[in-house]
């Protein structure tokens, strides 16, 4: 089980888009790099796109969101309105559910 899925409330505690909110709508693994999440809104790059006729793409300069790494993101607790960070919890069922450290409460998605 993974600390951080897609659809999670995040902010960014590190970087230039520090302080800033989003969803992540991509997680990324990679054995050399580590975990990535591509964030909406956060870490904007701009890329210079060339016209293609054949395919109908328009040319310009376009902005999209690049990968930004685990390590510069927290899960967003609504109830402290903070960054926190996650730990898990196995119920007396078995199974295992992710909470808030701080607040020991289970993250619902």
């Amino acid at each position: 089980m993974n600390k951080f899925k897609s659809g999670d409330d995040v902010v960014v505690i590190a970087g230039k888009d520090k302080g800033k909110r989003g969803k992540i709508t991509k997680v990324i693994t990679d054995a050399k790099k580590g975990p990535r999440f591509v964030v909406s809104g956060v870490n904007l790059m701009k890329k210079h796109t060339k016209p293609n006729p054949n395919l109908g793409v328009q040319g310009g300069i376009v902005e999209k969101e690049a990968p930004i790494a685990a390590s510069n993101v927290a899960i967003f607790n609504s109830e402290t309105s903070k960054g926190d960070r996650v730990g898990f919890l196995i119920k007396e069922d078995g199974t295992k559910v992710r909470i808030f450290k701080s607040t020991k409460k289970e993250i619902g998605v």
